[in-house]
């Protein structure tokens, strides 16, 4: 059996190494360096799927002139919610991959849970969640008064489980909920290591690629406020989304940081509530101040973001 070509990569500036060390070399940084795996043990006996280098689009590339490129419109998916489609550029599109990135509390998973119910009734949907159990889902979907009878829910970390279960259902959205926790079996590193995100988001893009499936992956922020795990998993996907709110604030914005389909400059602003997210139409009503009594030194400003203007 052949063994799999793995390489070091340090963790802060992406420079890789063919050996492990203490030190890396590039940015002098201490005990930063991750295994990641080159390429699949080829024949594997485990019936486990193999994954070649054959790059995130996951086709073998060939040489073609631009103007032999098939140029084709592809129809957009709405989420059900206008601030989510403003954002996204006007809703999903099949085949792309998109990453959710928010603080815990922040409403990544109440938000996509509602999204994909309503999707459900039209399309086929599969929601992985491997940081709840299926009847923490079904609880919270109740809560929210949400239609489950459509929508498909599995519990699962492994990648490869997740991908076969994706080729026998077929479904056109497939949300993982989230990337942090999901492992292949093939490296010997901890879910959430840098190796670990880095091929399961390879092989999930991989396949929404080739399928032409929705792929929506949750993940978590650092203290920072980035997007936790490889700098090249931002690289890898189509849509890079960052949800955020104040604990002690019932108010969400959703923005886009990378957008391939659509402008980054857009913003969505929600509302937590009882029933679930709702969307705020009209955020000039928040920021303004309605006071019976005008105060002396206060201005109202026009402020343009993305394709709407607010009043502040």
């Amino acid at each position: 059996m052949a063994k799999a070509k793995t390489a070091f990569v340090c963790n802060d500036c992406g420079a890789d190494f063919p050996k492990w060390q203490g030190q890396c070399g590039e940015c002098h940084a201490w005990n930063t360096l991750s295994e990641i795996r080159l390429s699949a043990p080829a024949g594997k006996s485990s019936g486990k799927r193999a994954t070649g280098r054959t790059g995130f689009a996951g086709s073998v590339a060939t040489v073609k002139r631009l103007e032999e490129v098939a140029v084709v419109d592809l129809p957009r998916l709405s989420s059900g919610f206008d601030e989510f489609d403003r954002v996204l550029g006007g809703g999903f599109i099949p085949g792309s991959s998109i990453l959710i990135g928010g603080h815990p509390g922040a409403g990544k998973s109440t938000l996509l849970l509602q999204t994909l119910c309503y999707l459900a009734s039209e399309h086929s949907a599969l929601y992985v969640t491997g940081e709840e159990s299926p009847e923490q889902i079904a609880m919270r979907a109740n809560r929210l008064s949400l239609p489950t009878d459509q929508l498909q829910l599995m519990a699962e970390t492994d990648v490869d489980t997740i991908l076969s279960s994706a080729e026998s259902l077929k479904p056109k959205i497939l949300v993982v909920d989230s990337i942090q926790v999901v492992h292949s079996e093939t490296l010997t590193s901890a879910p959430g290591s840098v190796s670990q995100v880095r091929d399961c988001a390879a092989q999930l893009t991989r396949y929404a690629k080739q399928t032409g499936t929705v792929l929506i992956l949750v993940g978590h922020v650092t203290k920072d406020g980035s997007l936790a795990g490889p700098k090249v998993l931002e690289h890898m996907i189509d849509c890079s989304i960052l949800l955020e709110g104040d604990h002690d604030s019932r108010y969400r914005t959703l923005r886009g940081q990378k957008n391939r389909f659509g402008a980054v400059n857009e913003l969505g602003i929600f509302a937590m509530t009882d029933t679930g997210m709702r969307e705020v139409t009209n955020p000039s009503a928040i920021f303004l101040d309605r006071s019976e009594h005008t105060a002396p030194g206060t201005t109202v400003v026009v402020v343009w973001e993305g394709t709407r203007p607010c009043y502040c």
